[in-house]
């Protein structure tokens, strides 16, 4: 279940488009984006198993109107503004418009609908998730995968291309922020919750058990991540011969497949986005109408049903524009994610939490601030005195020493009697 949730539009449309421009420096490029894309998402879900909580619990030594904040940003790019749609974008352009002669915005409005109708079905039952997801859909979902990564390795179209953009100069920092794209360090903030309401459901509620099961879930799904990643790399380095002028990596892999596999791989790979996405969108809408009505008086249906409207709205507004608007947001939102995985998975080496709390993600959040505006174009070059700005990382120095500082930092009482 863990795997199939990760596994969604992101995963799909921004690996091979790296693979394709990261060229000759393929091997440095991939390390950078699994460090985000898998790493911390693994990191996340471990930092969800300690605090024993979803990400309002993460943020419990800041003051609860901050958590809160944090939590519904979090959740509103993930599901309704951004995250859920752009998965029925996807399993449209990928999987329904290569089937189809002539796709038009009244095509798209139709196919949003059943999409998330469809997905309210598994939604509404909530206590299904696990067996459905977990036992009958990720099989699937493994199986269309693997025919794929055989088939690219085995007949690869067309030799490795020199890097190209960011890759050329800084590898492995591109593909870092690359990793961004994919969402999946804040999904697994979102989808702790799941987990733990899935473990929880399954008899399993002590702490120390849920911590073992859900480090397991999470090795099996950065494996599963892993070799999916590799496969839509190396699919992106050897398709100039096949995908020249493409604008994005759904289009690398329609191309790619049509080629490979012909009319019979457009049938394939629609099952796969069409999978891929389904899942993402049953578990974000769940998990968000979960938060929502543990905090607040509307009902979980209620919730779902209204949710799932909102993302098909959004989605009708098209890929394209979702992915401009989307991805300054996550320059700035991400650096906070990882601050609060950072804390919580530290938080045993710290004296003060409170305090260290509210430095490191403070710290984060101001200077992931400046890296969001530089994304949508504003000149900063100003601030490239920043060590690490002008290549998107003006947090992380900066959250970095907040991290020492607050490691080192000794609450007065300590400090008297280790004197006395």
């Amino acid at each position: 279940m863990v795997f199939a949730f990760f596994l969604g539009a992101g995963n799909l449309i921004f690996p091979p488009m790296a693979g394709m421009l990261a060229g000759d420096n393929l091997a440095m490029s991939m390390l950078g984006f699994l460090a985000t894309a898998v790493g911390l998402p693994l990191l996340g879900l471990l930092a969800i198993a300690k605090a024993g909580g979803g990400i309002v619990h993460l943020g419990r030594y800041l003051p609860s109107k901050v958590a809160n904040f944090i939590a519904l940003a979090i959740y509103l790019v993930l599901v309704p503004m951004f995250g859920i749609p752009r998965t029925c974008l996807v399993a449209y352009e990928l999987g329904l418009v290569p089937l189809v002669e002539s796709a038009s915005q009244l095509t798209l409005i139709a196919y949003s609908l059943f999409y998330f109708v469809a997905a309210l079905f598994f939604i509404l039952r909530r206590g299904g998730l696990i067996d459905t997801v977990g036992k009958i859909i990720t099989p699937l979902l493994v199986i269309c995968i693997a025919v794929i990564g055989v088939s690219v390795f085995s007949n690869p179209f067309a030799e490795i291309a020199e890097a190209q953009k960011g890759f050329a100069d800084m590898p492995f920092g591109q593909g870092f922020i690359d990793g961004y794209n994919t969402m999946d360090a804040l999904a697994a903030l979102m989808f702790g919750v799941l987990m733990i309401d899935a473990l929880n459901g399954k008899g399993v509620s002590g702490k120390g058990e849920q911590f073992g099961y859900l480090v397991k879930a999470s090795i099996i799904a950065a494996i599963g991540l892993t070799l999916f990643y590799v496969v839509l790399f190396y699919l992106g380095a050897t398709a100039t011969g096949v995908a020249p002028e493409a604008q994005n990596g759904g289009e690398i892999i329609v191309a790619y497949v049509a080629v490979l596999f012909g009319a019979k791989g457009q049938l394939l790979l629609s099952t796969i986005v069409s999978l891929a996405c389904f899942t993402t969108a049953i578990g974000g809408i769940s998990s968000f109408s979960t938060y929502v009505s543990d905090n607040s008086k509307f009902s979980y249906k209620l919730t779902a049903i209204v949710t799932a409207a909102c993302c098909a709205l959004v989605a009708n507004i098209g890929l394209n524009q979702l992915l401009v608007v989307s991805i300054p947001i996550l320059i700035g939102i991400y650096p906070v994610a990882v601050a609060l995985i950072a804390f919580n998975l530290l938080v045993d080496w710290f004296n003060r939490p409170q305090m260290a709390a509210r430095l490191i993600i403070g710290v984060a959040a101001i200077f992931g601030v400046l890296d969001a505006i530089k994304a949508t174009g504003v000149n900063m070059e100003a601030f490239n005195v920043l060590p690490g700005f002008s290549q998107g990382f003006a947090w992380l120095l900066p959250t970095l020493a907040a991290v020492l500082v607050s490691v080192f930092a000794r609450s007065s009482k300590q400090t008297v009697a280790e004197t006395a």
